[in-house]
């Protein structure tokens, strides 16, 4: 019984993240953004969501939460988490054969409640 109550916590958690990813998609697709890429995963690691902004790869951190009870959003992206982005996106660059274009970390706070989720901040070049 423990087992299912841990398995539908996580459940619950990624469903949260989804629905915040997804705002925040469409977030960045209202400002003009290109999503190419949505949970991209290799060995090292995720990328919530990589975007073109005319001619900049954009990869961008989402960060959801439901209350501050454990910090903002942005106090939750560590230096362990912005090294395993940097590699990560190192990684995806290498294995789409991308070497010149101009890149950027940007990082978005999500606000969840039970109805709807909404970006709160976007941190362009956030590391």
């Amino acid at each position: 019984m423990g087992n299912e109550m841990r398995t539908g916590g996580k459940d619950r958690r990624k469903a949260k993240g989804t629905m915040g990813e997804q705002a925040a998609a469409l977030f960045l697709e209202e400002l003009g953004y290109q999503i190419i890429a949505r949970n991209w995963r290799c060995r090292s690691g995720e990328l919530d969501l990589i975007a073109k902004q005319e001619d900049t790869l954009v990869f961008i951190e989402v960060r959801s939460r439901s209350s501050s009870k454990y910090g903002t959003p942005a106090e939750s992206v560590t230096a362990r988490k912005i090294t395993q982005v940097r590699q990560t996106a190192s990684v995806y660059l290498h294995m789409n054969g991308i070497g010149d274009a101009p890149i950027r970390f940007d990082m978005l706070a999500v606000r969840l409640t039970d109805e709807a989720a909404v970006v709160t901040d976007h941190f362009i070049n956030a590391f």
